[in-house]
């Protein structure tokens, strides 16, 4: 059996091969070259899929990290700050992450343009939040956007923000395993063929782009990696002081911020200690008989921000000696004409445990602010935050430390339509929760307090008015203001 198991495994490393190279074969000049040492990667990817047989972790071997594996914040802001920040602040290159397209709020371009507060997008804002420690004259070294091909104008040179890309991989056709492409233009028709690996593939991009030996040339030791849609995400001097006051045979190569669970989070991954190594696990890794007592809030307290201190010299290192051993994630997708394939990715987070003195922080909720939907972008388009520098705080008027639960229908996903159906954002101070389905908008002035669930059933449509104050209700039904 195992004979014929590793017959069919080169088998298909041999189809996928031939594949290959007749994509390769549909272009030429600077264009192959590159897909070609692309390939590379994906070649390798796709050999450690095919070796892989069951779930990446055996579960019997979990178990809790040690106490000391995880700090919490208040622990490690006790220390206090150095005399010079700026010092600090000089070994530290900011990364963000601008992998994914607005594709699911209804954007055609990528997420970081859309406008979030003030006409501010993501891009405008964390500019901001860099920009506000050259008072203290630090250089905080330059910006990096994984695949933001797509941003362009003087925003840049004004900022000196620097971009390197990932790679493009072929998606694979779930039945035959071989690529569903058939030419290597990424463009028009061909773009559903292709994909990139996931945020883990920073790693051998940043080091193959120059860019890494560049920055540690400048002096830099250290990257704080996040994604562009945290906007909690900011330069903690906390948590870098730690990271360069440390002994030099005690440095901690790589620090993950992790936060409480709450109901809302049990799908994110979470840390655990696992083979003497510290260890992300996701829930695409839980076999399916454990997915409930991973997305327990009891058992696995914490979860990944994806708020990431890393070592540059350790990513030189561990790259130099093909040591960066990411798990693979198969992502199932379905293409538009209804072909089932997979993507095969790998996560940023999930390099923690080739990483020397690794370290989990147990930071404040504040420094986890995804926007990942509309429901996300009315919170912080409203008066429950405000906004300096970049950086959106809760508003001290909130007698609640807490978000409040919001549900938006189908109706708002996209942006565009999520706009038109507000005349201007309520006010949101005191408000628990809000659902909202069907045809609804919502006129000037409009304030929400506690539970407040507005239904209008298909073919119906309610129209909130101007200066109402809800508190407390459920609206159902028809309510149409009309013009006269």
């Amino acid at each position: 059996m195992a004979q014929f198991q590793e017959m069919m495994r080169q088998q298909l490393e041999s189809s996928m091969h031939t594949e290959l190279e007749k994509l390769l074969g549909t272009s030429t000049g600077a264009e192959k070259e590159v897909s070609r040492k692309d390939f590379e990667g994906f070649t390798n990817l796709f050999h450690r899929f095919l070796q892989v047989k069951g779930p990446s972790v055996e579960w019997v071997k979990i178990q809790r990290p040690p106490e000391d594996s995880i700090q919490p914040y208040d622990k490690i802001a006790a220390r206090g700050l150095p005399d010079s920040v700026a010092a600090c602040l000089n070994k530290l290159v900011v990364v963000k992450l601008n992998g994914g397209l607005g594709t699911s709020m209804g954007c055609k371009g990528p997420k970081s343009l859309i406008s979030v507060r003030n006409e501010n997008t993501f891009l405008d804002l964390t500019v901001q939040q860099i920009e506000v420690h050259t008072d203290l004259r630090a250089d905080i070294g330059r910006i990096f956007f994984v695949r933001c091909d797509c941003l362009e104008g003087s925003l840049f040179s004004r900022s000196k923000i620097d971009t390197f890309g990932s790679k493009m991989y072929p998606r694979i056709n779930k039945e035959s395993l071989l690529p569903v492409s058939t030419h290597l233009s990424m463009n028009g028709q061909s773009a559903e063929g292709w994909y990139p690996p996931g945020h883990g593939d920073i790693y051998a991009s940043f080091y193959n782009s120059g860019l890494l030996d560049q920055l540690i040339e400048q002096g830099k030791e250290y990257i704080f990696v996040s994604n562009i849609d945290n906007l909690g995400a900011t330069v903690d001097l906390h948590i870098l002081h730690h990271l360069v006051s440390q002994p030099n045979g005690k440095r901690c190569e790589f620090i993950m911020e992790v936060t409480d669970k709450t109901r809302a989070d049990v799908k994110g991954g979470t840390l655990i200690q696992y083979d003497g190594k510290l260890r992300l696990l996701e829930i695409a890794q839980v076999p399916k008989d454990h997915v409930d007592e991973f997305k327990s809030v009891s058992k696995f307290k914490i979860f990944n921000t994806n708020n990431l201190w890393i070592s540059l010299a350790a990513i030189k290192r561990l790259q130099e000696q093909k040591a960066m051993d990411l798990e693979i994630i198969v992502n199932p997708k379905t293409l538009d004409g209804g072909q089932n394939v997979i993507q095969l990715e790998t996560a940023v987070g999930a390099a923690i445990k080739c990483f020397d003195n690794a370290l989990g922080i147990n930071v404040p909720r504040s420094r986890f602010l995804p926007v990942k939907t509309t429901s996300d972008l009315l919170l912080v388009m409203s008066n429950l935050y405000s906004l300096d520098a970049g950086s959106l705080t809760m508003s001290p008027k909130r007698e609640f430390p807490t978000t409040p639960h919001v549900k938006l229908g189908s109706s708002f996903t996209k942006v565009q339509e999520y706009l038109i159906r507000f005349e201007s954002i309520p006010d949101m101070l005191e408000l628990d929760h809000l659902t909202v389905s069907g045809d609804v908008t919502f006129g000037k002035n409009v304030s929400l307090k506690g539970t407040v669930i507005i239904i209008a059933n298909h073919g119906d449509r309610i129209d909130i008015p101007a200066g109402s104050m809800l508190e407390n209700k459920i609206v159902s039904g028809n309510l149409r203001i009309m013009d006269h």
